[in-house]
Parts: structure tokens; sequence; C-alpha cells
């Protein structure tokens, strides 16, 4: 009896920790599941290719709009017409657009030394820009049909599909309203140079980079639904918001570069990190009144260029480095390195291209680059968008 009890406290002895482990195991809180899986209907991805198709192709017209204004081309062309102009074909053709070209400032006041060949080149720009922008018209309008008739539309698909069309629409009428306004007789001082207004070229710039935004963000929406997940830690609610804050500066950047290109101003002050011997030019406030200075003073337009540049890469390092020890999806991780990648490349850009004086590969590159960091941005706060913080 004895040896029988001493084998029984033994066995409890050993069996004690077994069980007490369990026990530990099955009061351990469940981890928090990070990710839930979305499967995308057929129909969707068909209208989320065609969304990121109609969204290239704004990419590709922005590129274009920019080499055209590079290359003094926006103005050769001083008629409009909603179906398109006609390309001349002879030579007689050609010489009537000229002969139009040559009533007004820029031909008068800039170009009056200009010959028929070089008057096509410019023309051949213009032309090409002008028609880019039909052809997304038509590439919008065509699927949408079908895919409005097939069904493929879901209630409020359909009232984005609305709003895209209304707001392609209104960019080819702002296209115009932009270039009316380099057509207009109101360079009376000898020292003018006849040139869009920088006001009227930012409301089209900003246009298309709303409207380029919107397809992306769609089309992400359809082909690669956000992951929704959970985190534990407070720091990825804020990078959340910082990703959001990112966006909105990249794209007040890009929009601030607009008045840059508009007033010419990358060609005022060209060394860096100062602006001349100072590191705030003397010249900053010398319009009256004040207010003037922020959108029409080149040295002032310039000054805000370069700290809004500096800030939106400072942002995005903050964000990068806040987010190095939260668990969060891959995606999400991937599209924060990339955001931060792209920013310091397109400061890079941004620099280089002013040292140099503005060269058209470079200043071109510069453009697309503030694109491709707007794209970069918004697949950020696409893949944080369902993002949840739960307390420990």
């Amino acid at each position: 009896m004895l040896r029988l009890l001493r084998q029984r406290a033994s066995d409890l002895k050993l069996l004690a920790p077994r069980r007490l482990q369990q026990t530990i195991a099955q009061a351990k809180p469940k981890e928090i599941p990070l990710v839930k899986n979305v499967s995308t209907p057929k129909s969707d991805k068909s209208v989320g290719r065609w969304f990121l198709g109609c969204g290239g192709m704004v990419f590709v017209a922005v590129g274009l709009g920019g080499v055209t204004r590079l290359t003094e081309s926006g103005l050769s062309m001083v008629s409009w017409k909603l179906t398109g102009e006609r390309l001349p074909r002879s030579q007689q053709e050609w010489a009537d657009e000229f002969s139009k070209y040559q009533q007004y400032p820029e031909f008068k006041l800039k170009n009056s030394k200009m010959t028929l060949e070089e008057f096509k080149f410019i023309f051949m720009m213009e032309y090409i820009h002008r028609m880019w922008g039909r052809a997304i018209g038509a590439f919008f309008l065509i699927p949408a049909a079908y895919f409005w008739n097939k069904g493929y539309f879901c209630s409020k698909t359909k009232k984005t599909v609305l709003l895209m069309g209304t707001l392609i629409g209104l960019q080819g009428l702002m296209g115009w309203y932009m270039v009316k306004s380099g057509l207009e007789n109101r360079f009376d001082d000898p020292n003018d140079v006849p040139r869009v207004s920088q006001y009227r070229l930012a409301s089209h710039l900003a246009a298309a980079f709303v409207l380029y935004a919107f397809f992306l963000s769609n089309g992400l929406s359809k082909l690669y639904p956000s992951e929704q997940f959970l985190a534990t830690a407070k720091k990825a609610l804020t990078a959340k918001r910082l990703a959001h804050l990112t966006k909105g500066m990249v794209f007040l950047t890009a929009i601030s570069g607009a008045f840059v290109a508009g007033l010419d101003a990358g060609l005022v002050y060209n060394s860096f990190p100062k602006m001349g011997d100072n590191w705030i030019p003397d010249d900053i406030l010398q319009f009256q009144p004040i207010q003037r200075n922020i959108t029409e003073n080149p040295s002032t337009v310039q000054f805000n260029h370069r700290i809004l540049g500096i800030s939106t890469v400072t942002l995005t390092s903050i964000l990068w480095l806040s987010t190095r020890r939260i668990q969060l999806p891959k995606r999400a991780n991937l599209a924060i390195h990339a955001v931060a990648a792209m920013a310091w490349t397109q400061a890079t850009l941004g620099v280089t291209t002013l040292l140099n004086y503005v060269p058209v590969p470079l200043a071109t590159a510069h453009q697309s680059g503030s694109l491709i960091l707007l794209s970069l941005a918004v697949w950020l706060s696409h893949e944080l968008r369902f993002l949840k913080y739960i307390p420990k």
C-alpha cells in the first residue's frame, strides 16, 4: 500500500506541470486576426481594369501636357472644337494655320522670327495633347455604356462613373479656358511674356490629378479590395493619419509646382539649398498687397514650392520610421517603403532640375514623378483604409 501511494504521488508531480501548461495555454488570449480575405467578382475585375486603364491614359496626358508647356507649344492652336481640329495636310493648310497664329500675342511679342517648320513642331505637340485628351473621353464612354448595359455597375459605381464622366468633360473645358488666357490681348508691357494664367494652369493640373487619383483609387478598390485588419499598437492608427496627410501634402506640393511652371519661377534662383546668397530671398515680399506674392511673385512661388517639397519628404520619412515596429500587412508595408523611396527620388529630381536650369527631359521626369508619388500615396491610403485600432 505504501509503495502504491508513493507511485501515485510521483505520477501527480509529473502530471501537474503538464496540466498547468495546458491551463495557461488555454487561458492565453487568441491572436488578433490581421487579414480578412475578400473575393472579387469577375465583373468588378473588368471594371477595375477599365478604371486603371483610364487612369493610365490620364497619367500619359499629364506627361504630354508637361512636355507641351516646356516646349512652349500650348498656344500654337488658336481655336477649339469639341470633336477635334483637323490636322493640316497640305502646305497651304499649314500656311493658313501659321497665319492664324501670327495674329496672337505669343508670335508678335516672342516668336516673330519663327519659321513655318518651327511652327509645325509646336502645333503637332499641342495637337497630340488635345487628341489624346479626346481619346481618353472615347476610352471612358464606350466601355461605360457597355458595362452599364450589362449590369456591371452597382448603384454606388453608377454614381462614381457619372462623376468621372463629368470630370473628364470639365477637364477638357478647363484646358481650353486655360489656353484662352494666353491668347487674350492683355500683354501691354514690352517686358510681358505671353503665357497662360498660372491660376488656370494650376486648376487644369489639379483637375487632372483629382481625376487620376479618382480612377486609381476606384480601380484598386475593384481589383485589390483593402485588407480588413486589426492592430493593437496605437501607432498603427497614427500611421493611417500620416498616410492621409502625406497624400494631401503630395497633392499640395504638386499644385504649387504648377505655379512655378506658370511663372517660369524655376529659372529665378538656380541654387540649393540657398536661394542665391540667402536662405530667404530679399524680394520675397516685393509685390503689394502682400498676398499677391504667394501666387504672382516668382521668388515667393519657388520658395513655397521648396518648403512644401522638403515638408513632404520629412513627413514621408517620419511615416516610414514610425511604422518600422508595427505589425502591418505585407502590401501596406510595401506601400510605405515605396512612398518613402519615391519621395526622396522626387526631391532629388527637383533639385537636379533646378540646378540644371530646367531642361525639358528632367523637368518632364520631375512632373511625372509627382504623379507617381501621388499614385503611391493613394495606394498606401487604400491599404490602410480598413485599419482598426483595438486596445490591448
